[in-house]
């Protein structure tokens, strides 16, 4: 690949040579943009007809070969200045690396956005291996509140370079962008440079995509580099404040702290049942501000009589913190916070059937999230749906922690012997049901499980710990086929 040069910006990708590799739907959004913009597009895929199905522009041209090696050669054959890479295709991929050996730009869609859209909005940058969706949620309705045009883009599933070419086209300006960014977006992102920026929590995940923990971990940190206002980071996880110390900053940008505990001086934190700023105030060395309290939260608990979880709490504290960098008033903060509803399949209570609520927190796919959504429930009164593709995940130091919380298990799936063993060992006296991996109507089965166990006051809590594609589509698919069980035994009762 010889390359067309370094492309910088809109005017520059006017003229420029540009292939996308991969057409999710981030990929789909860069082709739409880029050909919008005036670039020569070339879309690379392994299969032709899923070029046709995704109806793309005309004059955008395709090169599809099922072998990725030959894809590579047809890539280069194109002599592209510029590859943007969906974030599903990992940089190993024989045409990234042979177009990053060749000295092409490869981008994510999230550079792009930024090229495209620098320097006129205001980005509040988010990542973190959990919680990013529900934070960037409570963020954008805080923005909201305060008056901002600001949505929720990225990872979250709006296309960040469609909303602002949108803006630039004419459509409503934008005040700012609440972007939730995943590891795979960061990869591939350079320039950004955010008002605010924060990274939730790491644990190790996708480390087949990133090449290890070191690899995974790094392209996290990225989401901290540039930022001009406010590195916002967890107290209570060590790796997310060495991520700030070790990055990139423009001069000014200052390390603030959140934490469930009372908050010192540049931290956000919970002082008795109020949230409390330390961070951005100019007395910050004497007093706090009160921006929120945990009763604008209680909406968000998992069932009658619950407390609200405390990862909610840090997701609400984060995304205050990057509202404050942004300037938004205390009121604002309080206010979005009582506006936020959760997404579907996160904490949600489906039904009250005969005193026990039934809630769906199919979005817990990885035993992180499972042991939050775990700490939301009283002692004694969980009857945990667990189990799916646990793709190697050990879950042992979460029934260690959590077998507190159990009045019960049904586990499903068709990989249950890390949930199995995991209970073996700690927690032997919890009763439990295992649903054959055979059966039809496995989430019918597990619900009908669940209620035979419980009694009236508990929390029949899905929350599998894995992810949900041995028996359904997504984990959305799996949060609705419990939903509709439990409709049905309401029904029923």
């Amino acid at each position: 690949m010889a390359g067309a040069g370094t492309v910088q910006d809109i005017d520059a990708l006017r003229a420029a040579r540009a292939v996308v590799v991969g057409l999710g739907a981030s990929g789909r959004a860069a082709t739409a943009v880029l050909h919008e913009v005036g670039a020569r597009v070339t879309v690379a895929v392994p299969d032709a007809e899923e070029a046709e199905r995704a109806d793309l522009p005309a004059g955008v041209a395709v090169v599809a070969d099922r072998d990725p090696h030959r894809l590579a050669e047809l890539v280069a054959a194109t002599d592209p200045g510029l590859l943007v890479a969906s974030p599903g295709v990992p940089p190993a991929n024989p045409v990234l690396a042979s177009a990053a050996r060749a000295g092409v730009d490869v981008w994510s869609e999230v550079e792009l956005a930024w090229r495209i859209d620098r320097p006129s909005t205001r980005w509040l940058t988010l990542t973190g291996t959990n919680g990013k969706t529900t934070t960037v949620g409570m963020l954008a309705s805080v923005l909201a509140a305060a008056g901002w045009h600001a949505p929720a883009v990225g990872n979250v599933g709006t296309p960040i370079s469609t909303t602002v070419l949108d803006a630039r086209a004419g459509g409503r300006p934008l005040d700012g962008l609440a972007v939730e960014l995943s590891s795979f977006q960061l990869h591939f992102t350079r320039s950004p440079s955010p008002l605010a920026s924060a990274c939730l929590n790491i644990t190790d995940d996708h480390l087949d995509w990133h090449g290890g923990p070191e690899g995974y971990r790094a392209d996290k940190a990225r989401v901290y580099e540039h930022t001009r206002v406010a590195c916002v980071y967890n107290v209570a996880d060590g790796a997310t404040r060495r991520m700030v110390e070790e990055a990139d900053v423009v001069e000014g940008a200052r390390a603030v702290g959140f934490t469930l505990a009372a908050p010192r001086v540049a931290e956000v934190g919970v002082v008795e049942s109020h949230l409390v700023d330390r961070a951005f105030i100019t007395d910050r060395h004497t007093h706090g501000q009160v921006v929120a309290d945990l009763a604008d939260l209680a909406h968000l608990a998992a069932g009658s009589g619950a407390s609200v979880p405390p990862h909610l709490v840090e997701n609400a504290l984060a995304a205050a913190a990057l509202a404050r960098a942004a300037g938004a008033a205390p009121e604002a903060v309080a206010q979005g916070l009582r506006d936020y509803r959760g997404g579907p399949h996160r904490i949600e209570l489906v039904a009250t059937v005969d005193g026990v609520d039934y809630v769906d927190d199919s979005k817990a796919t990885n035993a992180h999230a499972a042991a939050a959504s775990l700490a939301s429930v009283p002692p004694g009164r969980a009857v945990w749906i667990a189990g799916g593709l646990a793709k190697g995940a050990s879950l042992h130091e979460l029934v260690r922690d959590r077998a507190d919380r159990l009045r019960g298990v049904v586990v499903i799936g068709v990989d249950q012997q890390p949930v199995l063993d995991a209970l073996a060992r700690h927690a032997p006296e919890i009763p439990r049901t295992r649903i054959d991996p055979g059966e039809h109507e496995v989430m019918t089965a597990a619900v009908s499980a669940a209620a035979r166990l419980a009694t009236p006051g508990d929390v029949v809590l899905l929350a599998p710990a894995c992810a949900s594609m041995d028996q359904f589509d997504s984990y959305a698919h799996r949060g609705e086929a419990f939903a509709e069980a439990v409709r049905a035994l309401a029904a029923q009762a």
